[in-house]
């Protein structure tokens, strides 16, 4: 009862008339991987058009720009109306919810910067960050009604130290066996719990809509992930001595 519930909330109904033939819009279109139920749809003339969400996914309800735009200016972002393309012709174009609002000259540190904002918790989970390189432009957006699902994060930088190695995931055990012992016994002060929300705050799990997860790189499962991190370090035999390299 309680999964038909949840996936009749989840329900998705497109706008189009039950008595076209027309196949394309009941297809499962590339960028509904992960966002939407490849199989439970009905049967019949609603099939394709009646879909269901993912569990696991979320509708952004959006949240305000201008704070987001000030931490850019603060950080080297020059306003589209003192732009002089002559000048600086290579900068990449800065795009907030569609609208230009500046440029930049080092977008690869700016991208990093607000990518770690994120991760931090001080910038909206829901801030979908996307660098197009090859257009030279870097893409924001906060607005409502984008579906986003939830991916486990990677460390990006290499810190001893700290104990944190690149390429590993940010969800450390502690933070699984807290989880844990959360379960077997909650704590008595409900704002001591981590939960979920507390997996978003510590940088563990974000979430990315399906404009983010184009210029993302994501793996399947932690096995792959490791799997590539041999491969980048060139330790991994090959597996099939059958397959021949021509």
């Amino acid at each position: 009862r309680g999964a038909s519930t949840l996936s009749h909330l989840r329900r998705t109904n497109a706008p189009i008339g039950r008595d076209g033939k027309l196949a394309k819009p009941r297809q499962l279109h590339n960028t509904h991987w992960g966002l939407v139920c490849p199989a439970e749809t009905p049967e019949g003339q609603a099939c394709g058009l009646v879909k269901n969400l993912s569990l696991m996914c979320y509708i952004s309800v959006g949240s305000p720009a201008e704070p987001l735009i000030e931490f850019m200016i603060n950080r080297g972002m020059e306003v589209v109306e003192e732009y002089e393309p002559l000048r600086y012709p290579h900068a990449t174009k800065i795009f907030v919810n569609g609208v230009w609002v500046g440029v930049h000259q080092d977008p690869k540190h700016l991208v990093n910067q607000v990518l770690d904002t994120r991760r931090k918790s001080y910038l909206h989970f829901e801030v979908s960050l996307i660098r197009e390189i090859r257009d030279q432009e870097f893409k924001i957006f906060s607005d409502a009604g984008r579906v986003m699902r939830p991916v486990f994060t990677v460390q990006q930088e290499e810190d001893a130290d700290a104990g944190i190695h690149k390429g590993s995931l940010v969800l450390t055990k502690d933070l699984v066996n807290r989880l844990a012992k959360e379960l077997s016994e909650p704590p008595a002060d409900p704002s001591m719990k981590i939960g979920w929300d507390g997996l978003i705050h510590a940088g563990a799990v974000e979430y990315l809509d399906a404009e983010e997860e184009e210029t993302a790189m994501i793996c399947m499962t932690p096995e792959d992930l490791e799997l590539y991190r041999q491969q980048k370090a060139g330790i991994v035999p090959d597996d099939d001595p059958g397959d021949d390299l021509n």
